[in-house]
């Protein structure tokens, strides 16, 4: 990527001990989206890596200069995206895991979404059009679904609110996570409802999703940890509009 003065996007990658998927990740997006006609820079939130991420990033970027890492030492992937959009400077935010789930054209898709006038861009693996690359495990496909069924409860009508890429207006972006409070599994469901109470026009963008096989999701550990921070989640809210 050529550096520009500024980029038009913001791109945050929240990263814990992903010594073995970041490199192949920032690789794929720098190869994607240094061909398009927009500039993104990389914000990787090395968010208290105990492996070798953070030396891994530094390497990255030094060879491309898009490519920049700070350091969130709060645990959880909420504290991690909140920092890296607090870092944002662009006139768009956004982010992705640091597991390919999600393809690096879709982040070009949602920006041209973007800046055709929508405030948010929700990637979904439900929307007319999405696809599972290679399909889920039973237990794991009923129980996500569980999950968004019971999550639409404090979204509203969301296709799926877990998919890991989701773009913003900068501004919008500062003030929604700016109030966040979760830093869980029910981050994104927190997210996107603050989006809807703020007003913001938001659009589903189908995408095809394939789960990372370094995935550390575990249905049944994970999942009863995940229904508890949608308690949280809605107890958070209700709180904020009472």
């Amino acid at each position: 990527m050529t550096p520009p003065s500024s980029p038009d996007l913001d791109l945050v990658i929240p990263a814990y001990n992903e010594e073995r998927r970041i490199s192949p990740t920032v690789e794929a997006l720098v190869a994607e989206l240094g061909g398009s006609p927009y500039s993104v820079r990389l914000i990787v939130v090395d968010n208290g890596s105990v492996d070798t991420t953070a030396d891994i990033v530094d390497r990255l970027s030094a060879r491309h200069r898009l490519v920049k890492m700070i350091s969130c030492q709060e645990k959880g992937k909420g504290a991690a995206v909140r920092a890296g959009v607090a870092h944002a400077t662009a006139p768009f935010v956004g982010y992705v895991d640091a597991d390919q789930s999600t393809p690096p054209e879709a982040v070009l898709t949602g920006l041209a979404i973007l800046t055709s006038g929508w405030d948010v861009v929700i990637g979904s693996r439900r929307a007319f059009g999405a696809r599972y690359v290679v399909p889920q495990p039973l237990v794991r496909r009923l129980g996500s679904r569980a999950f968004n069924l019971a999550a639409t409860t404090v979204t509203g009508k969301v296709s799926d609110t877990q998919c890991g890429m989701k773009l913003f207006r900068t501004e919008a972006a500062k003030r929604v996570f700016a109030a966040g409070a979760l830093n869980g599994f029910a981050f994104d469901v927190e997210v996107i409802a603050r989006a809807k109470q703020a007003g913001l026009r938001a659009m589903e963008l189908p995408v095809a999703w394939a789960d990372s096989e370094g995935s550390s999701f575990r249905p049944l550990r994970d999942g009863f940890r995940a229904f508890a921070d949608l308690y949280a989640a809605r107890k958070v809210l209700r709180t904020a509009t009472s």
